[in-house]
């Protein structure tokens, strides 16, 4: 077979540039760190690497949604800690102005103190994270959710949503709860009935005022069973006898009782006691509980120290007042105890979720690894050999371009 000097040079040629190519191709992955440096080199491996790359970016998103909910929730919990110890500071202050000893100028005092601390209560409520949102307005994170009116009253003006980040393909978390529920939605009273002195007003009845020294207990359900959620009124028809009506039915449920200072008063699975002197007239009112804010109820405590006291009755009617304003905020606390208690475990599955994510991370970025990820050792083998071939066919067209005939003659 003949063949020509042109045919020769061209083949040498496509030699040389083929294991040119193939140099490149390898540079490439040992720079890279690469084996599949285009989708050509393994079409199959290449469509696995990038399902597990879109598994690596959601998991990595769903790990930085669980930071943003952390640091929500961290806020949450400090705020909730100080509004807790405000409370702790408002309980141990209404204590000590409760004590009979006190007069008007060290309750007046005192309620001084107390106004700061409702201060402090709705600055706390308005608290704003590191973006300016408020955390306790719900979805109203550009809306102030207090204010206090000049009548002495409290609004809200958040919503009663709560917004959630995703922290796993199938579960999402509450990143904040709505001041509704935390500072305004909270029962007062013991948290299933109130029992006040007299009777509330009613649109077109004024409250009665008692004019005798008892005080009732904020008294306690012992038979839920047996409680009907009724109102009742206890009333003396002398200051040493009493009968209790269901207001609510109009049917007498005792009658003819005769009362003793701090004796126990039980009917429809309710117990209370009244403590003091009651007058012939004297009403005291069990009703169910309705809410109140925790603003209103430390409002109302400093408006009952503002108020001087000159008489039994007006004595009474004080201590009466705080009674109620101390299990209100009794209910205060543990509304804010059980919120702690929601944020912390939200913050612990956050947790245990971004465990689960570090490890499954891992294993995708380990199996990514070895489909497209390069063996070094194999790698530079290969260009080793590559580069002595290059060498080779270069040599080789050297040498073949070097032949003639006329070298011979």
């Amino acid at each position: 077979m003949r063949l020509s000097t042109a045919e020769i040079s061209q083949t040498s040629i496509s030699a040389i540039l083929d294991q040119q190519s193939q140099l490149n191709h390898t540079q490439q992955q040992l720079s890279t760190g690469r084996r599949i440096v285009t989708p050509a080199d393994d079409p199959a491996g290449a469509a696995q690497a990038l399902n597990l790359q879109s598994a690596i970016d959601t998991n990595t998103q769903l790990q930085k949604n669980g930071d943003a909910a952390t640091a929500r929730l961290n806020l949450e919990q400090s705020s909730l800690t100080q509004v807790q110890n405000v409370l702790q500071r408002v309980r141990t202050l209404t204590l000590q102005a409760n004590n009979g000893t006190q007069t008007n100028e060290s309750r007046s005092s005192i309620a001084a103190e107390l106004s700061q601390s409702l201060k402090s209560l709705i600055s706390l409520g308005n608290t704003r994270d590191s973006n300016g949102e408020y955390i306790f307005a719900g979805s109203q994170t550009s809306t102030q959710p207090f204010t206090q009116t000049p009548t002495k009253t409290f609004t809200y003006s958040g919503d009663a949503a709560q917004r959630f980040l995703q922290i796993d393909s199938s579960r999402q978390v509450a990143t904040n709860d709505p001041g509704s529920a935390v500072f305004m939605q909270i029962a007062n009273g013991n948290g299933t009935f109130t029992a006040v002195p007299g009777t509330p007003a009613t649109p077109t009845t004024p409250a009665t005022t008692n004019t005798g020294s008892g005080i009732i207990d904020p008294g306690s359900v012992t038979d839920a069973s047996a409680y009907t959620g009724d109102t009742y009124s206890i009333q003396f028809t002398n200051a040493t006898t009493y009968a209790v009506v269901d207001t609510t039915t109009g049917t007498t449920v005792l009658s003819n009782q005769t009362y003793q200072s701090d004796s126990s008063i039980s009917f429809a699975g309710i117990q209370t006691s009244i403590s003091g002197t009651p007058a012939t007239g004297d009403t005291f009112t069990i009703a169910p509980s309705g809410q109140q804010s925790v603003f209103q109820t430390v409002q109302n405590i400093v408006d009952t120290l503002n108020t001087p006291t000159s008489s039994d009755a007006s004595n009474a009617k004080l201590h009466n007042s705080i009674n109620q304003q101390l299990s209100a905020l009794d209910q205060a606390l543990g509304n804010i105890i059980n919120k702690q208690a929601g944020v912390g475990s939200r913050l612990t599955a956050i947790s245990s979720q971004q465990s689960l994510q570090q490890d499954w991370g891992v294993q995708l970025k380990s199996a990514q690894s070895k489909i497209q990820d390069v063996d070094y050792a194999k790698a530079i083998s290969q260009y080793q050999l590559q580069l002595t071939g290059l060498e080779a066919a270069q040599k080789t067209y050297t040498q073949v371009q070097g032949l003639s005939l006329f070298k011979y003659i």
